[in-house]
């Protein structure tokens, strides 16, 4: 049985380490990142966080640390223009989807480069998100009128076009 353990773990170990190579992986820190951080507000001016983009090897890298929010699903999307004005937002603007495809990850004519996973909200109204989005780069993101990060209301069902059925835009 001993002999039989060992076995299995040098075999492991084998497989493990032909897995490995010097490519970068994608999601890690590159030297002199670019980086974006902007305020989540409310329509009513309330601060409920903070959401940050940046380059990271072979993509880039979003976090969104709210506090304040409402408890529940919300669908978390970049759009495609900076200004973010109450009470609608609709001055952002679609998503961010310069390839022309369909709204969600799992519409098979998917998805926008501004699709991002949905945020869950506690009951706290706390919630934190971290995703690496691979093949996106700053320099694409942040063009002559910016981008926005913005929450919804409901959750994002992933698939239909144009923003999920994930509601108004609350943040």
């Amino acid at each position: 049985m001993r002999t039989m353990m060992i076995a299995t773990m040098a075999t492991a170990t084998l497989a493990l380490g032909a897995c490995t190579n010097n490519a970068v992986e994608t999601g890690m820190p590159v030297a002199n990142a670019m980086s974006a951080t902007a305020t989540i507000m409310t329509a009513s001016g309330a601060t409920v966080g903070r959401a940050t983009a940046t380059d990271v090897a072979g993509g880039i890298r979003y976090t969104i640390d709210a506090n304040g929010m409402p408890a529940g699903t919300h669908g978390a999307h970049i759009h495609m223009t900076g200004r973010c004005d109450a009470p609608d937002f609709a001055t952002a603007g679609g998503h961010w989807n310069p390839t022309a495809t369909k709204h969600g990850t799992m519409n098979p004519m998917g998805p926008h480069e501004g699709d991002l996973p949905n945020l869950i909200v506690g009951t706290g109204g706390r919630a934190t998100l971290a995703v690496t989005v691979p093949g996106q780069t700053m320099a694409g993101l942040m063009d002559a009128d910016g981008a926005a990060i913005v929450i919804h209301a409901g959750p994002d069902d992933l698939k239909t076009d144009p923003s999920g059925n994930s509601g108004g835009r609350i943040a």
